[in-house]
């Protein structure tokens, strides 16, 4: 059986993958600094099929201990989100860009087969054709820092040997929501809904613009579905991860959260400029490699609806939810 390190496996995605693939019948090895505790993993370190080790991906020593033995790596350890990166940008481009790079080349020079790299649709910024989607041979037009990093290390991936023995895949990860082991309540889908759930007044920025979101649960298979994959159909290859249908205007959320609870307060600000404003086709990643979502926003939101309302937390509005 293949064993599989999962950088950042502590993490909102990262935890959801780390079970998966657990489930799935592999051995797994985390790499995580723990900045934002551990609780969401802390029930896997019973199951002997599971590793762990504290470290960081900007440290030699710890990459090549984690790397040890290993057969693929899902790298989603990252400052991840525009407010985190802006907050700490020196930070963010020594993890997000000069670490990736340098996990990498320690993977390689250690024999691991295969090096999926979690990026991002905020790659492509903003459609030019308001009309159209964007697809993995469109132009790549980062607005931020957090998606600079992305497109910087995608391009050295890509750029890498063939020959090499590590093989790289680049995801393009859609707009994250759901319920995982560390829930987060700034991303948008979650935010809405529990503003929304608490009965506040929810201020909407924008509400044309476009993204489109995935279920964490299947952002997680979309990297599984690259293990499982034979290589020549991912090796050096970039795939959107998501679903065409489930690209949303902000507006469209609110409908859908509203369908679920009923009088809502909702407060519309026009705003014309968004540097981000974006629809995807995933058409590519389900015809090659027969990816299909298992759940639409309307799930999620079921779901955010349910542990606010029912009293899952103690307390939605804690910072631990939060990735700043």
């Amino acid at each position: 059986m293949k064993k599989i390190l999962v950088s950042g496996g502590a993490g909102y995605i990262g935890s959801v993958l780390v079970k998966l693939l657990l489930s799935s019948g592999y051995k797994v090895r985390v790499l995580d600094n723990l900045k934002f505790g551990g609780e969401a993993i802390v029930d896997l370190l019973n199951n002997p099929d599971f590793e762990f080790i504290k470290g960081d991906t900007r440290n030699d020593d710890d990459l090549k201990k984690a790397v040890q033995g290993i057969d693929y790596i899902a790298h989603l350890a990252a400052i991840v989100g525009d407010p985190a990166c802006a907050k700490e940008p020196e930070v963010a481009r020594a993890t997000n860009f000069e670490a990736s790079k340098n996990f990498y080349k320690i993977a390689n020079e250690n024999g691991v087969k295969r090096f999926v790299f979690a990026s991002t649709c905020s790659n492509y910024g903003k459609m030019k054709d308001e009309n159209s989607f964007v697809n993995e041979e469109s132009e790549l037009s980062p607005v931020s820092l957090y998606a600079e990093t992305k497109v910087a290390t995608e391009q050295f991936l890509l750029a890498q040997p063939h020959s090499n023995v590590c093989k790289p895949t680049n995801l393009r990860f859609s707009t994250v929501y759901g319920l995982s082991p560390r829930i987060r309540f700034d991303l948008t889908v979650n935010e809405f809904t529990k503003e929304l759930a608490l009965g506040r007044e929810l201020v909407i920025f924008g509400e044309q613009f476009w993204r489109p979101y995935c279920h964490v649960l299947d952002l997680a298979r979309g990297v599984q579905a690259v293990f499982e994959a034979d290589e020549e159909k991912v090796a050096f290859d970039v795939f959107n991860v998501g679903d065409t249908d489930e690209n949303y205007s902000k507006k469209m959320l609110v409908d859908e959260i509203s369908k679920q609870l009923p009088d809502v307060k909702i407060k519309y600000v026009k705003k014309n400029e968004d540097p981000r404003d974006y629809r995807v086709n995933f058409d590519k990643i389900k015809t090659k490699l027969g990816y299909k979502i298992s759940m639409k926003v309307p799930d999620g939101i079921a779901h955010v609806i349910k542990i606010v309302k029912e009293g899952f937390l103690n307390n939605p509005d804690d910072g631990k939810y939060k990735n700043i």
